[in-house]
């Protein structure tokens, strides 16, 4: 088959996904301002990439914020310039914070839950300030799959990160419209588009469980094809996919 070919197919199939996940999870509706983090990362470009194709098309009619956030004290170089030329070009406006965290002030925590916590805790200030009733993240199926592996094996949980989840405290709803996605499709699709790749050095990286998840997914899918389905599915019943 052409390569050509085979672009649109994969195409085709992770558009076909993004629009199942925004109308079966109602993710997106009439008025929203949403605010997409972007980190530079293949799944938060291709985020940014789908968003703003949905958003010219005029029912739901919405709008889109992007927000790359960085931690001054974590080597994690990314090309500013890039990312605002990614977001201007889709007619999205780009929005750069600098922020950092102290992991000597709390060592009960990891710097990855510090820096995660920090992170965050940017974006609800500034989809706050702009305006913006929803955050959108990057996260696809296998990030969510193996967040629930995680809990379980470790805090003993049956649970994940929400598709859709309603904040209590503020008047804002965290959104993944790529939450079908395989990840797999994800960096075929990076590829194709010539996403360009940002340097990654994280200190610790290495100590998160999430790798280990990873390649044990990777063991069990090897035995049963299905089985992330079949996760997907178990997860859907329990209510466990969306938070109101």
């Amino acid at each position: 088959m052409p390569l050509l070919s085979l672009e649109h197919k994969l195409e085709k199939k992770v558009i076909s996904r993004f629009q199942k996940a925004v109308y079966d999870f109602n993710l997106i509706e009439d008025g929203d301002c949403l605010l997409a983090g972007l980190s530079g990362g293949k799944d938060s470009l291709c985020l940014l990439d789908l968003l703003s194709r949905r958003m010219r098309i005029s029912k739901p009619a919405f709008m889109v914020e992007a927000l790359h956030i960085r931690m001054e004290n974590i080597k994690y170089e990314s090309d500013a310039s890039y990312l605002r030329d990614f977001c201007e070009s889709r007619g999205v406006r780009f929005h750069l914070v600098t922020t950092g965290f102290d992991s000597s002030t709390d060592s009960r925590k990891s710097p990855c839950f510090l820096c995660s916590w920090n992170r965050r805790k940017q974006m609800f200030l500034k989809a706050q300030e702009l305006g913006c009733n929803k955050i959108a993240l990057g996260h696809h199926m296998d990030d969510i799959i193996h967040t629930a592996m995680m809990n379980m094996f470790f805090q003993g949980s049956f649970s994940t990160m929400p598709v859709r989840l309603k904040m209590r405290k503020m008047p804002l709803t965290i959104v993944r419209p790529l939450c079908l996605e395989a990840e797999s499709d994800l960096r075929k699709y990076a590829e194709y588009n010539g996403y360009r790749k940002q340097i990654k050095l994280c200190p610790y990286e290495s100590d998160s469980h999430r790798a280990d998840m990873k390649g044990l997914f990777g063991k069990i899918e090897a035995m049963n094809d299905e089985a992330r389905y079949s996760v997907w599915t178990a997860l859907e019943k329990e209510g466990k996919l969306v938070e109101e």
